[in-house]
């Protein structure tokens, strides 16, 4: 039976949506934004509000208003209230990376967090929520001012406070997350230009650096964009810039590629052939190097770039990834072994990821699938897992939120 075609299976999916949703509700911060989550689901108010957490609960609760979850809407005003009061910089614009009970904590202005500003202000406009247009409006419009580079084509990563001083690096993931909110962004307001600014990103990092590179894509960069191949590799199981490669990643710029070309067909624009057979390729690789290459089932989190593991622990978002990213392309190829793939994997998440006593997923398992700590700590997200259970009952475009107010779920 093909779970992507059942709709029993789709019942159980939005379950554990509602599950993972009903999980994340506690991260709400009595101060303004969501905080970090313990494993047993309570929150460490000891902890800064960061502001990539409070992004992506605000897109996670954003979804759960538009899925008629509710309490949910208040959540999303919850999450806007502080991205535009205590995680705003009212001096020099642009959000804080971190702030505490007395105010911000960490000052840098990081391409990674604004990404989800973007993402968090276009779900809570799909949502239709007071004021996100607006906010949606001023990230779009610090990313265009400080972090886009016209010339590379690419998102420098981070600046100091007044913006006065740019981090000599350039990463990989952050400008992932660009490409994944230009895409939200693209759908809500109609500005197609940020499709083509998506492909840039795209084109160079996938048809470039990661077909270049036998498909283990550098991950760190100067701000040349050369690689480091070595960036790290003292400190190897770094949860945001690890040593390698990384598989997790791999699926998503694979799902990420099928949804951008979805989006510029349906906009009128020939998609570029190198975009279906560049996400099979890096997909395909994502599931040689990385499914169950110790002789037990799960990814590893990273390899080398020889293809050996480097950091054997399985993350659930990397789970996570693979299943979304086997979803969208089955939906694409119609391929049987995208829809067995898919099934072989919420059967290894069912096992050892979900906990079904204390709620949400165990976030990380060590090389023999027990629960471990080497990496992260906590259950602090829920947006991959709970996305996994989304894009199998979405079409592969529009983006989630937009998606969803289109009444487009399954």
């Amino acid at each position: 039976m093909n779970w992507l075609m059942s709709p029993a299976h789709h019942r159980w999916l939005e379950a554990e949506s509602h599950r993972l949703i009903g999980f994340a509700e506690a991260s709400k911060h009595p101060d303004g934004g969501f905080g970090f989550l313990r494993t047993d689901g309570t929150l460490d108010e000891s902890r800064d509000v960061e502001l990539w957490i409070t992004c992506r609960m605000t897109h996670v609760f954003a979804i759960a208003a538009l899925m008629g979850r509710p309490g949910a809407a208040a959540l999303v005003d919850h999450g806007l209230d502080a991205l535009r009061g205590r995680l705003y910089d009212v001096e020099h614009g642009g959000w804080f990376a971190a702030v505490d009970a007395e105010g911000p904590t960490n000052t840098a202005k990081e391409a990674y967090g604004h990404a989800f500003v973007i993402l968090a202000a276009s779900s809570a406009k799909a949502a239709g929520r007071e004021g996100a247009s607006a906010m949606l409006r001023d990230a779009l419009d610090a990313h265009q001012t400080h972090f886009w580079d016209e010339a590379e084509g690419m998102s420098r990563e981070s600046f100091n406070r007044d913006w006065s001083e740019e981090e000599d690096y350039r990463g990989i993931n952050s400008n992932m997350h660009m490409v994944e909110a230009y895409l939200a962004a693209a759908d809500v307001t109609g500005e197609r230009d940020l499709l083509q600014r998506a492909l840039r990103i795209t084109e160079r990092t996938v048809h470039g650096f990661a077909r270049e590179h036998e498909w283990r894509l550098p991950e760190h960069f100067t701000s040349e964009w050369q690689p480091i191949l070595d960036y790290n590799e003292s400190t190897p199981a770094h949860p945001f810039r690890p040593f390698g490669a990384t598989i997790g990643h791999w699926f998503e710029w694979s799902r990420l590629t099928l949804q951008l070309a979805a989006s510029l067909e349906q906009s009128g624009h020939a998609a570029p052939e190198w975009m279906l057979a560049d996400a099979q390729d890096l997909f395909e690789a994502a599931v040689t190097q990385g499914w169950a290459v110790d002789g037990m089932p799960g990814f590893t989190y990273t390899v080398d770039f020889e293809g050996v593991p480097v950091v054997r622990e399985r993350m659930h978002w990397v789970s996570a990834e693979a299943i979304a990213a086997a979803a969208v392309l089955w939906q694409r190829t119609r391929a049987d072994r995208c829809a067995d793939y898919y099934r072989e994997w919420w059967d290894f998440v069912g096992e050892y990821h979900v906990d079904a006593v204390g709620g949400s997923w165990w976030h990380e398992l060590d090389s023999q699938n027990r629960r471990a700590s080497t990496v992260w700590e906590g259950k602090v997200d829920v947006y991959h897992a709970l996305q996994a259970t989304i894009y199998p009952r979405l079409p592969i475009t529009p983006a989630i939120a937009a998606s969803l107010a289109s009444e487009n779920l399954r």
